[in-house]
């Protein structure tokens, strides 16, 4: 614990502690020189300009989503020649923060750029809760170290506790200071440190519970390890398990020896993924993935080319990217004629900005499917724990994408858009059914498996494509639900015409999503085939759930339904998406742009089955013998009433929400939200305790009904209460109630876009029993 930990002597880290001149680009004309150098505590890079007036300019490791070498950023392969391209790199921030492009002197250089901060962000990730707190608290010590002689004033402790997000009086602060300074010379120093860290990281919650089963001596033995895990964590295990957790945990050799866990050991197994609130199993594919497509949740994404508003934001590749890296299955492409002959994408009748389609069918291809580039795999797979937060920080799904067309491009543009899709995606693009036969059924996700789907207008029915499609011709349809939506939202539209010219070698590619026109269920069912798909704006698709929500349900047991966000949502709004899961809807298609509640629950629902981005729907949503209603609740194989108890104990490191303000800090509540059908929805709350982020308590329980568990999302949210303003959000997770585990048990907490706070959680005890 000493205040002046330094990085092993990797050479690629020693580069950058060293620093170097890098070339910021912006545009071709703009191309500055900056002076970029990682701080001492491993976490900040820092970088200079060359001007009369120089200024300093930070940012965290943590900020980083992940790194991309070479010219594959937008603005390195539309600003630099082709000539520089082992020089460049990319980094790509979390949320809306615009990438920085940037250009090494040579190769060599980035490469040790982009392997240092990859080995860095990797690091990062490998540490257990246990080490990422501290880590933060160490970090924390070293600034409040203001003179860096590797001592602490009481002055220095008052601004260090601060900085931990605790507000203590004088009195307290001198007192910590006093039991700690054995050495009566004013500051404390080496062991001294260590005794103060210590009475700040007590955990007494953790004491009561090791001294509630430890009945051997004062430890943990095999025997009560195991009677831990049958009885408080409601574990399906044996011995065999405990011995296996004290193995791995056990930080004590002698305790390791006598097959017991020490309190230490203890405390590590709580923070590993066994003790983490999401069941370990679900954080790989564990559901049957060979039903058709149609019995699947998939996650979705509106307007998927915005980075944010529907009316003046700016289109990108990035955008695509982001989705695509967080498991999105199904992506929309709104196409129009370009300048040159070249299709563009962009929010029609607006001023967003365009991009080529051709480059976004491009990205598409290389990320759909794609290992992360945080970290190379050799180095993920020597990384035991990196992916029970957040799986899809490590590879994106195999499962298939869906590429949603709103087309209203001329013939001409459209052929040239079937020409990219056919020779850019190749074989991985499915343009014929499956097999040799006319279908019955849409095939499964694992059949389709790294495969691309089409989802647009079609000139005849599906049995064509068997016959190579030889005698169509382009023809007129209507446009897509959702372009006629968007020429109601717009005036100066409304006189265009609500058909288009459809070529035939863009027809001929849309096999298993053709999109129709929704003229009820009646209709749908007697003359749909089941490859013909519906869009439903959000207002009509709440209606019908309303007030037919059988009927819903059955008609997507064998046909797939896509929700799309009105388009008076001009600021990237959402709806919420539960609703629509509760009518079996597949594609509920939200604003990935946008931070949210509805898209922390979007999170929460594709987190478990190795957030492949699909989802198999609960069986009755499935069987076409079920008469399910989610509003009513009528007795039947789906009504399996639960009561869901929620013990919330304490917080761990709250982050300071407002850092400029030395005395700013925290009064932390917690609020659990459940939602699924209109009866188990609820929210209960626990009151506010002042002036403690660091490690507040409050030991509050909670009993919540639920009668239908397999669709109920929980969602846990950390606030500061305020007593004169809305409260501020401190973090936030969201899971299915099915992937609880009972217990006790710890939460990670994700800020507003979805990121990990790394050294932030809850502890907390969960039990779902029947009546």
């Amino acid at each position: 614990l000493q205040l002046n930990d330094k990085p092993l002597g990797d050479p690629d880290l020693q580069f950058l502690l060293l620093g170097g001149e890098l070339i910021k680009i912006r545009s071709r004309s703009w191309k500055k020189n900056r002076f970029f150098k990682l701080q001492e505590d491993c976490k900040t890079l820092w970088y200079e300009s060359h001007k009369i007036f120089k200024r300093k300019q930070t940012f965290s490791i943590d900020d980083i989503d992940y790194m991309r070498k070479g010219r594959q950023s937008e603005g390195l392969n539309k600003h630099t020649p082709s000539s520089v391209e082992g020089q460049c790199f990319t980094i790509i921030f979390k949320g809306r923060k615009k990438n920085l492009d940037l250009m090494a002197a040579n190769e060599d250089e980035a490469n040790k750029w982009v392997n240092g901060l990859e080995k860095i962000m990797s690091n990062m990730l490998n540490l257990s809760q246990q080490q990422k707190s501290e880590h933060w608290i160490i970090n924390c010590m070293r600034k409040a170290d203001k003179n860096d002689d590797n001592k602490m004033t009481l002055k220095e402790l008052k601004h260090f506790l601060r900085q931990v997000n605790i507000e203590v009086d004088d009195t307290y602060a001198a007192d910590i200071f006093k039991q700690c300074d054995k050495s009566n010379s004013g500051s404390l120093e080496g062991s001294e440190i260590k005794h103060f860290y210590d009475l700040l990281t007590y955990r007494e919650e953790i004491d009561v519970i090791y001294g509630q089963c430890a009945h051997t001596d004062g430890q943990m033995s095999a025997e009560d390890l195991l009677n831990f895990l049958l009885n408080e964590q409601r574990e399906q295990v044996s011995m065999v398990d405990a011995l296996k957790l004290i193995e791995k945990y056990e930080v004590d050799e002698t305790a390791k020896q006598k097959k017991c866990m020490s309190k230490d050991g203890f405390l590590m197994y709580m923070h590993q993924e066994e003790g983490s609130i999401l069941n370990p199993a679900h954080k790989q594919v564990y559901q049957d993935m060979h039903q058709p497509l149609n019995h699947y949740y998939i996650s979705s994404s509106h307007n998927t080319y915005l980075m944010a508003d529907q009316l003046k934001g700016p289109s990108s590749t990035e955008a695509y990217i982001k989705a695509l890296m967080k498991s999105c299955r199904c992506v929309e492409l709104d196409c129009w004629d370009g300048a040159n002959g070249e299709p563009v994408i962009y929010h029609g009748y607006t001023l967003t900005s365009k991009v080529l389609f051709r480059d976004v069918i491009k990205v598409i291809k290389d990320y759909a499917f794609k290992v992360c580039e945080i970290m190379p795999i050799a180095v993920m797979e020597s990384f035991p724990f990196t992916d029970w937060l957040f799986p899809w920080f490590l590879q994106t799904s195999d499962y298939p994408v869906i590429l949603s067309l709103e087309n209203h491009c001329t013939v001409d543009q459209q052929k040239l858009m079937a020409h990219y899709l056919i020779s850019i995606l190749g074989d991985a693009l499915v343009s014929k059914p499956l097999g040799n036969n006319m279908p019955t059924n849409f095939p499964s996700p694992e059949d389709l498996k790294q495969k691309f789907l089409i989802k647009g207008k079609r000139l005849n029915k599906l049995d064509a494509a068997l016959n190579n499609n030889s005698f169509i011709e382009e023809d007129t349809v209507s446009e897509e639900d959702e372009a006629a939506d968007c020429k109601e939202n717009d005036q100066k539209a409304k006189t265009k015409k609500s058909k288009i010219k459809l070529a035939k070698e863009l027809s001929n590619i849309v096999i298993y999503c053709k999109s129709v026109h929704f003229s009820g269920f009646e209709h749908a069912k007697e003359m749909q085939a089941f490859y013909e798909m519906s869009s439903f704006k959000e207002s009509k698709a709440f209606h019908l759930a309303e007030t037919s929500a059988t009927a819903y349900i059955n008609h997507n047991m064998d046909k797939l339904s896509r929700i799309y966000p009105s388009g008076s949502r001009t600021d990237s709004s959402n709806y919420n998406p539960v609703p629509m899961w509760n009518a079996g809807c597949q594609i509920v298609a939200l604003n990935f742009q946008t931070p949210s509640k509805e898209m922390h629950i979007n999170q929460g629902r594709f987190l478990p089955n190795g957030a492949s981005g699909y989802i198999l729907k609960p069986e009755f949503q499935r069987s076409l013998s079920s008469q399910f209603d989610p509003s009513v609740l009528t007795k039947g194989p789906w009504l399996k009433k639960k009561t869901f108890n929620v013990m919330v104990i304490s917080a761990q490191q709250l982050p300071k929400l407002n850092k400029d303000k030395e005395n700013s800090i925290v009064d932390p509540l917690v609020r659990m939200e459940l939602y699924g059908v209109p009866a188990d929805n609820a929210s209960k709350e626990t009151h506010y305790i002042n002036n403690n982020g660091f490690n507040p308590m409050w030991n509050e329980t909670f009993v919540f009904d639920v009668h239908f568990p397999e669709l109920a999302m929980l969602r846990f949210v950390v606030e500061d209460y305020d007593t004169t303003s809305q409260n501020d959000l401190i973090g936030q997770y969201c899971l299915p109630l099915t992937s609880v585990q009972s217990g006790y048990r710890h939460i990670p907490l994700l800020t507003k876009r979805g990121d990990l706070i790394s050294s932030a959680g809850l502890f907390v005890h969960l039990m779902l029993i029947d009546p």
